[in-house]
């Protein structure tokens, strides 16, 4: 880098909020199979102790050395659901302990993997995994939990779907900030650094290193200095200084890899806010000459956003993956809270941005006496989007009991607060309750 280059990256760390969002390390455990829950478990502790043990060490080192701000230290896992062998008592909680307690030993900020891939079906192990999750989230501190109900390969699960409107109603009760450690997909990837979704999939090698980099801040200040520019140049300064943001996960990425004696898998180009100031999506979209997030525009604002960052940061890292794109978590955001908080968003808009955003509904709030079977619809509609769409779409809604519209429910440090938000009074109970699979589109047949 040369001096204005340096220059250029302090300023933005000290008055544009940039940072590594997250350094998380996936590790395989499909080694770690015993035929029995209590060896496994050990297993499991054994392995992630011993493949992260420097992690935190050589984060902090990277961010001492460079002055580069790194977040969260993070670790993905095998889908736990693969990890139950000839063991029939399906006592995946012990799973989650081990890992919850390898996390607290190595100073590991969240560890993800406690999920099941249910896309087409379910088997008796991930039916058992999926039950579990309450009491796992319930009994662990740093434990990540996520379903795969669906896919433009395979359709949608809908038995898969109502469990899991049932589900997230039991995670959230009686202590809803569990629930923000469960998220249900649809198109799931395999190599996602960010919580709550992470798992390691199948198809990946054994430990290897990814990067989550953040800069709303960076990205509006940019936005700012050209207020009355047309479209294009909007887009070219977007791309460009997703490039910038970009090149530090890249770097980043290779450094700690290298020095963990790893390899290096991808850069995830994400924009995730925080409830810290000058560091909100909305507000970028608000910077672009929207009054509120919520007004219209703001979707086709989003989906300029979203592109424009993925052209940028695609060509400064060799491996892009992940959900690389921006977040729209309301709790998280400070301009999401204030514009749900005066009533100028609701949950249709959000649900209209997640087509062309990275995720979904995310870190939503909904009142407590919210039904299993509109948790579920909501779950649906979603993957519906994700489905049609090819793209990733989620859902991490959370029912606050004993609270309703006009409440607020605070989370704490990143996960902000979150204002409780109103859903529709519609029944989606019979629908839900069909049971079944919706089949795959039609253009999901590639061969």
């Amino acid at each position: 880098m040369d001096s204005k280059q340096v220059t250029e990256t302090i300023a933005m760390i000290r008055e544009e909020n940039l940072d590594i969002r997250t350094i998380t390390m996936g590790i395989s455990l499909l080694d770690c199979i015993r035929g029995d829950f209590d060896t496994t478990a050990q297993a499991v502790y054994d392995k992630i102790v011993a493949q992260a043990k420097d992690l935190v060490p050589v984060a902090d080192q990277i961010e001492e050395e460079f002055g580069l701000p790194i977040v969260n230290k993070r670790v993905s896992v095998t889908p736990v659901a693969l990890l139950a062998g000839g063991d029939t008592s399906y006592d995946f909680v012990k799973i989650a302990q081990a890992m919850d307690q390898a996390a607290k030993d190595l100073g590991i900020d969240l560890i993800g993997g406690y999920s099941a891939l249910v896309q087409n079906g379910m088997t008796p192990a991930d039916r058992a995994l999926i039950a579990s999750i309450p009491d796992a989230l319930h009994q662990t501190e740093r434990v990540c939990s996520s379903v795969n109900i669906g896919s433009t390969k395979s359709g949608m699960n809908m038995d898969a779907v109502k469990l899991m409107g049932e589900i997230v109603q039991q995670v959230a009760t009686p202590k809803p900030q569990d629930a923000m450690k469960l998220v249900v997909f649809c198109n799931a990837v395999e190599d996602n650094p960010f919580m709550a979704g992470a798992f390691w999939g199948v198809s990946e090698g054994d430990v290897a290193i990814n990067t989550g980099v953040s800069g709303p801040g960076v990205v509006q200040r940019a936005i700012a200095a050209i207020q009355d520019a047309p479209f294009e140049e909007l887009c070219e300064t977007v791309k460009k200084t997703a490039f910038k943001v970009s090149r530090m996960g890249q770097f980043v990425g290779k450094v700690a890899a290298e020095r963990l004696n790893v390899p290096f898998n991808i850069v995830d180009l994400s924009l995730a806010p925080t409830p810290a100031p000058g560091d909100s999506v909305a507000e970028i979209l608000e910077t672009m000459g929207l009054s509120h997030v919520g007004s219209y525009g703001t979707t086709a604002a989003l989906a300029l956003l979203n592109d424009a960052v993925k052209k940028g940061g695609i060509m400064a890292a060799e491996r892009v993956g992940g959900l690389s794109g921006a977040f729209i978590p309301v709790s998280e955001d400070a301009n999401m809270i204030a514009a749900a908080s005066a009533g100028q968003i609701g949950l249709e808009k959000l649900e209209a941005m997640t087509a062309v955003c990275s995720v979904g509904l995310d870190m939503v709030a909904v009142p407590g006496k919210t039904p299993a079977t509109t948790i579920a619809g909501m779950i649906a509609d979603e993957a519906a989007i994700g489905m049609i769409n090819n793209k990733t779409t989620a859902v991490r809604v959370i029912p606050v009991p004993g609270k309703d519209v006009g409440d607020v429910v605070e989370f704490g440090g990143i996960f902000g607060r979150a204002p409780i938000m109103a859903v529709n009074d519609g029944d989606s109970s019979q629908f839900v309750n069909r049971g079944g699979h919706i089949p795959a589109p039609i253009h999901s047949f590639k061969n």
